[in-house]
């Protein structure tokens, strides 16, 4: 199940950014059972903490802590003070609900007790 929403915001100051053109960017949290994928369209380039301040603002990503979060665009791990360009996948990563090592060894001594 996909949930989603678009929301047009007026971001930016020209003074900051004065050659910056409308861009159209995608945020993604994905839960075990559905995704939460919303799009901005801005009116000018915004930074991947400015983007995240407004996903805050959406209902849908309400009691999910973006502040403390990591993040990343199209899989790639990301900077707060990057600047999002048209098109781009802002990806909110959730945390581990495992460590992979310690799974990974509860696992190997589970199928080394079922060996003998």
């Amino acid at each position: 199940m996909r949930s989603s929403s678009e929301h047009r915001k007026s971001t930016c100051d020209p003074a900051v950014l004065p050659d910056s053109k409308p861009l159209c960017v995608e945020i993604i949290y994905a839960l075990p059972d559905r995704a939460i994928c919303t799009q901005l369209r801005l009116d000018c380039a915004v930074t991947v903490e400015h983007a995240l301040s407004l996903a805050a603002s959406d209902a849908a990503f309400a009691g999910i802590d973006l502040k403390n979060c990591s993040y990343g665009i199209f899989g790639r791990i990301a900077r707060g003070d990057e600047l999002l360009r048209d098109g781009d996948r802002l990806e909110i990563y959730r945390p581990l609900a495992a460590d992979p090592k310690n799974a990974r060894r509860e696992r190997v001594k589970e199928a080394r007790k079922k060996r003998r």
